[in-house]
């Protein structure tokens, strides 16, 4: 990634030129499947000669007809069995036709992407090994695709007005599957490590672009620390522009605890777990983090957020986040039991969509089962009282966001520092934000207490 970052001119290159061979995931799918299939026509030896040998001796009887050799029409016999072999077996090359028709432009983009990956001056390891799995000389991926893409470009003829006299002459279809098929055999098992190569070197440019952008981020440390815990300085959210992004301190773990984020309506909760888990998904793929520290072990991160309902499916709110508590429940299990990374969660705001008194029981549950089995994570909620619910007294560990209500220009205004600190939020903010808006909420004070 440090290498390629300063290479901004090769990183936009590889970005156009990929756009320009861009496709739908079905269409690839069926190309790479093609392109590992077993040959029909060279599996045949007999049809493969005779679709040689009669296109050649049509074409000697007729030269020598018209050059006054014979009067006789000898290329009549070979026309007529090449029209009995293509209405034998023409039908058989309509799929090799197909995965070629429309791909001459589309196979010299991914050439040319090729091309000019392979002939970037490479230093790193990683890039030498992505460069080494394109092939060196005439094997190489951008030769052997512009290769396919003249196959490609001939296939097309079967869909012009000349094709009759193409088939008929020359067996048309048959010599560009005999084409294709060679071309399968001896690279068609190569296309897969290609595509896989530049798949990987364009998630390394983008992760050396986020780099290059920004060179305030850190590097993190992922390594198997003990006790197990995500440790945070300076965290903030990767989307967030840097001069509205707020840094915190966070700490997460170890085993057997919750950090309980509380606090009022906008003032951060939400965007905090959202901060980790973008940071911990770059950070286990290599990329730098929006911090000025991060060190965590291995995690597998689940989250329950922005849960939906679906008319469609009959789902209501409250099922749909039954069922993502299930999964992350299950995946955390599934890990302690396999050995596998230790599991985060990031709760946002669980179970809102039943009444409250059983909001608190069932959130109690869920939290005191995840941390039974092993599982570490963070928990938003506007349930102050959960801080205190029985199951999990003790291992909560309680952090919340401020807001103030001064008075501006146009009246009051709410305000937010988003600054993390530790303990119990201190004040609630829904009846003043019906007041702000102009819904009826009575006489409230400015800054509503906790009792």
């Amino acid at each position: 990634m440090a290498e390629l970052g300063p290479q901004i001119d090769l990183r936009d290159d590889v970005a156009v030129l990929a756009s320009q061979a861009g496709e739908s995931q079905a269409a690839y799918e069926r190309f790479a499947a093609w392109a590992t299939g077993k040959p029909w026509l060279l599996a045949r030896p007999w049809l493969r000669a005779l679709t040689l040998l009669s296109p050649a001796l049509l074409l000697a009887g007729a030269g020598a007809q018209i050059a006054g050799f014979t009067t006789l029409p000898l290329w009549a016999p070979f026309l007529l069995l090449n029209m009995l072999l293509t209405a034998l077996f023409g039908w058989r090359s309509l799929e090799t036709l197909a995965q070629l028709y429309d791909r001459s432009a589309l196979l010299a983009a991914y050439a040319a992407v090729f091309a000019r990956i392979a002939a970037a001056p490479a230093h790193a390891e990683e890039l030498h090994q992505l460069q080494a799995g394109l092939g060196n000389g005439r094997a190489r991926a951008d030769h052997r695709l512009g290769r396919l893409g003249a196959i490609a470009a001939a296939a097309e003829l079967s869909r012009s007005l000349l094709y009759p006299a193409l088939q008929f002459g020359l067996l048309w279809s048959f010599q560009v599957v005999a084409f294709a098929e060679r071309w399968r055999q001896s690279s068609g098992e190569r296309v897969g490590p290609w595509l896989t190569a530049l798949g990987r070197w364009e998630a390394l440019a983008a992760l050396a672009a986020l780099s290059h952008d920004h060179p305030t981020w850190r590097f993190p440390l992922v390594d198997a620390c003990e006790p197990p815990r995500l440790q945070a300085r300076g965290l903030g959210h990767p989307l967030l522009p840097p001069e509205r992004c707020v840094a915190n301190d966070v700490t997460i773990g170890p085993l057997g605890s919750v950090l309980l984020l509380t606090g009022s309506n906008m003032s951060g909760k939400s965007t905090l777990l959202r901060a980790i888990g973008t940071n911990v998904v770059l950070a286990q793929a290599g990329s730098v983090v929006c911090a000025h520290e991060l060190r965590l072990p291995p995690l597998a991160l689940a989250t329950s957020m922005r849960v939906q309902d679906s008319l469609a499916q009959g789902v209501s709110y409250f099922m749909a986040e039954l069922r993502r508590l299930k999964a992350i429940v299950d995946q955390a299990e599934a890990a302690r039991e396999a050995g596998a990374p230790l599991t985060l969660y990031l709760l946002d705001e669980i179970l809102h969509g039943t009444n409250s008194a059983e909001r608190l029981v069932a959130a109690r549950r869920v939290i005191s089962h995840l941390i039974a089995i092993g599982a570490i994570g963070a928990v938003s909620t506007h349930d102050l009282a959960l801080a205190a619910a029985e199951g999990i007294t003790g291992e909560v560990r309680l952090a919340h966001f401020r807001e103030q209500f001064v008075d501006g220009p146009a009246g009051p205004e709410l305000r937010f520092d988003y600054l993390l600190r530790p303990g119990l939020a201190t004040s609630t903010n829904a009846l003043r934000l019906m007041a702000l808006v102009g819904l009826p909420a009575g006489d409230q004070p400015a800054h509503a207490p906790i009792s």
